[in-house]
């Protein structure tokens, strides 16, 4: 097995071939599970410098972030009564962790989505194929708010912190969306992340299947000057306000 190369170049990975297109169907790595997830791509800043990039970039913003996140959850509070919002997601090498983020829904979120399914064919075939609903009944008005600008993803930095998340990596899947993905092992030899290739590349339009593919790309590109320029890019995606 070669050490992982990826630009032009074909890639061998678990002795299957990336093309050089470097697209990856979602069923290229067949049989997966979370499982502890060994693939070949190493070096520094895979093994200590991409977690250390992490807190360093975290501490540093932690002055901005802080007063903005406890602002968001003073109003929430206000509002709503409760202001965080807990979550099971599949982590690095399958382990489950609780992802923490602000309110953005009602309490009664899951049953409003089943109905509203229900009563809508053609919403139904859009969450299937992407897992979210550009007109979500269950998101509160501050709720669209804090989406669009993706302020309630802000909680999430304590993830980072406690080594559930990194700052860049793939969008952290829930149990339950396990099925929808395809082979899943790049995934689960990472860390997910807050943002990411899919995120600053696509956000809301790509399908859910896509994920496999673009998760798997950015395994095999992983770099510091990669993480970097998907960060500044972040910054871009937030100013134009089109998260939903």
């Amino acid at each position: 097995m070669k050490d992982y190369l990826y630009d032009d170049r074909e890639v061998a990975l678990l002795g299957t071939f990336v093309p050089a297109s470097g697209i990856l169907s979602a069923g290229t790595f067949a049989g997966s599970s979370p499982a502890r997830a060994e693939l070949s791509p190493r070096g520094p800043y895979r093994q200590w410098g991409k977690r250390a990039l992490d807190i360093l970039l975290v501490l540093l913003t932690l002055p901005l972030s802080l007063p903005v996140i406890l602002g968001c959850a003073l109003i929430l509070w206000v509002q709503e009564g409760r202001p965080f919002y807990r979550q099971d997601r599949l982590g690095e090498n399958g382990e489950t962790f609780s992802i923490l983020k602000l309110r953005t829904m009602v309490v009664d979120a899951d049953r409003r989505l089943e109905a509203y399914l229900a009563e809508n064919p053609d919403m139904r075939a859009e969450w299937d194929a992407t897992q979210k609903l550009k007109n979500d009944p269950r998101v509160t008005m501050t709720g669209r708010f804090l989406r669009a600008t993706s302020l309630d993803e802000l909680p999430q930095l304590w993830n980072v912190l406690m080594g559930d998340m990194s700052l860049v990596g793939p969008r952290p899947m829930m149990p339950d969306q396990l099925s929808l993905y395809g082979d899943a092992r790049p995934y689960f030899a990472m860390k997910p992340g807050i943002t990411g290739i899919w995120q600053v590349s696509a956000r809301n339009e790509n399908r859910f299947d896509y994920r496999a593919t673009v998760d798997a790309r950015y395994f095999l590109s992983l770099s510091l000057a990669k993480d970097v320029g998907i960060l500044f890019k972040t910054v871009g995606v937030v100013l134009r306000r089109t998260g939903y």
